[in-house]
């Protein structure tokens, strides 16, 4: 890529050889980078013949002439061509072919042999008519375009790169041999063939080559000479390396993923006498590392964007919305002790990408990220780019085998070559049982879950200043003894004992180990309950970190789940067993199959005479077509993982008292609810009395399909989501309705479903897989703000599917709204990182390396505002423009989004709009062909046609009396009608 200086424009050449000219141009209000040119070489013809005329081949590198205005290609065949940049077009009579140079060659180095490819073509600074040529086979020459004739030639090895010193008195060449050479072009004599320098910096054992050399003067006197590569090739060959000389000064910067460029920031001001390189930039594969190059030391620059996401393996995400200012500023407090800002006097990031003209957001938003190597990486996402905020680990509290590796490294310390380790990027994790797999925070105490792959739970707290102190260790046996069960799965993680240094930050204060140690899989926070609930493929336990005991753990496993005992490290998966079960399931389906099959013939006639009898076809009452859905056996492997944990202040024992509940919904489509005694804070106390806190359960429900529980929810009176902790209380949100009947949403990897509270009997239910073909894959429950009324607000349901599609339903109603596509359906990984915000946002990985934002809010939308200041020569007009996107939900292919936020032009109320909802239906976005028709028919009433199933739910807490009384009314009830039976 070559900017064009002054224009605007950018020459990009792209590796089969062509070339694309683009132009920031100002078009409908926005300024954006379009394609004016590109050129296609003409494809070789044949073979080049020893006679003919040079062709233009692959080019190889290209260098920009006369202010931009001609670039000069180098090719593999040896010739050099001139293009007119404005045109893309070839300058004919022009070319420089190899022959030409060859005649100021000496006969003794020609011998027949060719010169090579063009490696390298440099340009004076000074005088535009001087371009300096690199041959691959080694020859250097000078070669004055006016004269058309060879200055100087020099006469070197194989070569790698060439740069030419300011003055144009020096040039540096670097070879394959891990060598570099410097040649003086102010000798008379031509051809020189001793180079003035000529060293092997990692001699003298063979090294690899260097692919690139930069050579920059200071005024202080020392030069800088900065290359990659000509690392030993026996003892580091596989190092990814710059190294940076001054004087006597050497530093090798270690990467960790492979260098693609570099360049340095310094003066090209033609009057200026010295380059004075104020900063290195070096691209990586992974990342963007920019090292001050004037500060002692040589220090990395902090990236105000671009830092890496994945600098350990992404492994769970979550999103913290209206993050409390109080909160912030201890975050990002805590964040800047971690990596202390060097010196006012040092460098600023020295990249200029334009200027933000967004607002300040009006709320604080936090991206957490939780990593391979037991890290949680906190992000500013309020704006546009991810800002990184601050970094917890969480691997110091536990004895992983990486000491031994440590204390090698430091030994190693005084070892040639000198490196440094440079960049964030670091894909190797020291113990894969480290990874986080949950992570939650209260933003209003400031406490936070981290649970991982080994089973460990810990709880956090905020902390401004560091300290020493012990954390608490607990087991909880989610096994409860059950016999013929063994762990073959990895060894749990060994916690350091004694008190431990903890810097400012999250600081751990109690550590809770599931028994068995497997990945836990769902995780929950109740701070003012002081209450955490967790849960693993064995069962969930629920514990109470203010008295740091253990109140309730339950098994989930089914007595043939052996699967759930081998762990996902375990390499002995029962091959035998999968197989068993697969046949077992094809031969029940089978079964069913025939069965089906011939009470279906004589339905089949009965309908057949009942359609004869209508009188004409639009009179028939059409009903939507639903798939059918098998119900899982009960004894499929992992049906005890623990899907969703969730707490509530709601009504399980009865209609009149409401308390804390804790629900758990598993893998076999089991959902237990818990009756919580909880003690209460005394009045204007922060902390709930020492007693002990005690869990009953309350409800066991049974999905009948045993669909695995994605999520729970419970509604209040008025149909809302319960607030969080704190909030009510606090008065940060608008207390729940205690007064009318509460309602639980369950949703299935199937189907929604609403149930009244504390009866559990069906209200409303949405079948997703049945109607759509489709699975749930995340959902949440997210606020709409309304575009035309500030005050109007509906909470929906927003659910992914493994289709990659984004529906919104409204609640309770479970009215299907909107329907998007979101996510390529190929892209699994994309749509298990998926997380929703509470505004009708959503973040989801495009790559292991970049988090797409999306938006299904007409109101909360984060869009791109910048402006590009560029003088263009004669047209002051054209200076700044705001860049605008429209907010997409682009695709991760490459293929063209759905424009999301747009109201309709002509202002007519959309479909969605006259279903009485205030979300206004884009243009471009599609509606799911079920959700109108199916809306009031098929979904929000309990119809009696098809397939009746029943959920098995099991009261635990009513009274004999109160039990018969429900048989009575469930007789009644059974009498009247067949409709209280839910499908």
């Amino acid at each position: 890529m070559h900017f064009l200086p002054g224009q605007g424009r950018l020459l990009t050449l792209l590796d089969d050889s062509s070339l694309h000219l683009w132009e920031i141009l100002h078009h409908d209000g926005c300024a954006h980078l379009e394609e004016a040119l590109s050129f296609q070489p003409p494809s070789r013809p044949g073979f080049d013949g020893a006679s003919g005329p040079p062709s233009l081949t692959r080019v190889t590198v290209v260098l920009l002439v006369a202010a931009g205005d001609m670039a000069a290609l180098g090719t593999e065949g040896g010739s050099v061509f001139f293009l007119d940049v404005p045109t893309l077009t070839l300058l004919e009579g022009q070319t420089l072919g190899p022959d030409e140079v060859l005649r100021s060659v000496p006969d003794d180095y020609r011998c027949g042999k060719a010169l090579g490819p063009v490696e390298a073509l440099e340009g004076h600074l000074r005088d535009p008519t001087k371009i300096l040529i690199g041959y691959s086979r080694g020859l250097l020459v000078i070669w004055n375009q006016a004269a058309q004739c060879a200055d100087h030639i020099f006469l070197g090895n194989q070569l790698e790169s060439l740069c030419w010193e300011r003055s144009g008195s020096t040039l540096v060449s670097s070879h394959s041999d891990g060598s570099y050479a410097i040649w003086s072009a102010d000798t008379g004599s031509s051809p020189t063939t001793q180079p003035m320098v000529a060293t092997t910096p990692y001699g003298p054992f063979p090294c690899k080559a260097i692919n690139k050399i930069l050579w920059r003067n200071c005024e202080s006197g020392g030069h800088f000479i900065i290359f990659s590569g000509g690392m030993p090739r026996a003892s580091y060959g596989d190092r990814h390396c710059v190294s940076v000389l001054q004087a006597e000064t050497l530093v090798t910067l270690d990467f960790t993923s492979r260098i693609i460029d570099f360049f340095t920031v310094h003066s090209t001001r033609p009057e200026d006498e010295f380059d004075q390189p104020q900063a290195l930039a070096v691209l990586l594969e992974e990342e963007l590392v920019v090292l001050d190059l004037q500060t002692p030391g040589w220090p990395a620059v902090p990236a105000p964007y671009l830092a890496p996401l994945h600098s350990s393996a992404i492994t769970c995400s979550a999103h913290v919305a209206n993050v409390p200012a109080k909160l912030w500023a201890r975050i990002v407090s805590a964040g800047e002790q971690q990596s202390p800002q060097p010196a006012s006097t040092a460098l600023s990031w020295p990249i200029t990408g334009g200027r933000n003209l967004a607002q300040e957001p009006s709320q604080r938003g936090l991206l957490l990220t939780g990593h391979e190597d037991g890290t949680v990486r906190f992000w500013d996402a309020s704006g546009v780019a991810l800002r990184p905020l601050y970094k917890l680990s969480t691997a110091g509290l536990f004895q992983t085998d990486c000491e031994h590796a440590d204390s090698l490294a430091q030994a190693a310390e005084d070892d040639w070559p000198p490196f440094r380790k440079v960049g964030c990027f670091d894909p190797y994790s020291d113990d894969p049982r480290l990874g986080v797999q949950k992570v939650v925070l209260c933003k209003y105490t400031a406490q936070m879950v981290v649970a991982g792959t080994a089973g460990q739970v810990l709880v956090l707290e905020l902390s401004d200043v560091p300290s020493e102190q012990a954390v608490s260790v607990s087991s909880v046996d989610l096994l409860q003894d059950r016999e013929g069960f063994t762990w073959k799965g990895h060894e749990r993680l060994s916690p350091r004992t004694g008190p431990l240094p903890w810097p400012t930050g999250f600081q751990p204060r109690v550590l809770v180990q599931c028994l068995p140690p497997a990945a836990v899989t769902a995780v929950t926070l109740h701070a003012e309950w002081s209450l955490v609930a967790f849960g693993t493929s064995h069962g969930f336990g629920l514990f109470d970190y203010q008295r740091k005991c253990p109140v309730l753990a339950r098994c989930t496993l089914h007595p043939n789940d052996s699967l759930a005992m081998e762990g996902p490290l375990s390499r002995v998966k029962s091959l035998k067993k999968s197989l068993r079960q697969s046949f077992r399931r094809i031969r029940k389906s089978r079964v069913s199959g025939k069965k089906r099959a011939a009470n279906a013939n004589s339905k089949l006639q009965e309908a057949n005479a009942q359609l004869a009898e209508q009188a004409c076809p639009h009179d028939v009452e059409m009903t939507p077509v639903q798939r059918r859905i098998e119900p899982r056996s009960a004894d499929d492997s992992l049906s005890g993982v623990v899907r969703c944990l969730y707490f509530a202040d709601t009504f399980l024992r009865d209609a009149a008292h409401h308390g804390p509940t804790m629900w758990a919904g598993t893998n076999s489509g089991s959902v237990f609810a818990y009756a919580l005694e909880v003690p209460t804070a005394v009045a204007g106390g922060e902390k709930r009395p020492e007693r002990a806190v005690e869990a009953v359960l309350g409800k066991e429900v049974q999905l009948m399909h045993r669909a695995p529980v994605v999520a729970i929810a419970v509604l209040d009176g008025r149909g809302r989501p319960l607030p969080e902790p704190y909030e009510a209380s606090r008065d940060l949100a608008q207390a729940p309705d205690m007064q009318g009947g509460h309602a639980v949403l369950i949703a299935s990897e199937e189907q929604f479903k609403v149930f009244t509270l504390p009866k559990v009997s069906a209200k409303t239910k949405f079948k997703l897989t049945a109607h759509e073909g489709c699975r749930v894959r995340k959902v949440a429950l997210a606020t709409f703000a309304s575009v035309a009324c500030e005050d109007y607000a509906e909470t929906c349901l927003a659910c992914l599917t493994n289709l990659g599609d984004v529906h919104v339903f409204s609640v309770p109603g479970l009215r299907p709204q909107v329907h998007y596509s979101c996510i390529r359906k190929e892209d699994i990984s994309g749509i298990a990182s998926c997380v929703f915000t509470r505004h009708g946002q959503g973040f989801y990985l495009i790559s292991p390396s970049e988090f797409e934002r999306f938006s299904l809010s007409a109101r909360n939308i984060t869009e791109p505002l910048c402006s590009l200041d560029i003088s263009w020569p004669g047209d002051a007009a054209r200076a700044s423009y705001g860049l605008r996107e429209s907010p997409k939900l682009s695709q991760a292919n490459g293929t063209p989004g759905i424009v999301l936020a747009p109201r309709s032009h002509d202002g007519s109320p959309s479909p969605v709009r006259s279903m009485g909802t205030d979300t206004p239906q884009p243009p471009e976005a599609t509606l799911s062909p079920m959700s109108i028709d199916s809306a009031t028919s098929a979904d929000t009433t309990l119809d009696t046609t098809g397939d009746v199933t029943v959920e098995d739910v099991t009261d635990f807490l009513g009274s004999s009396e109160e039990s018969e009384k429900n048989l009575r009314n469930l007789a009644e009830d059974e009498a009247r009608a067949c409709a209280i039976l839910i499908k």
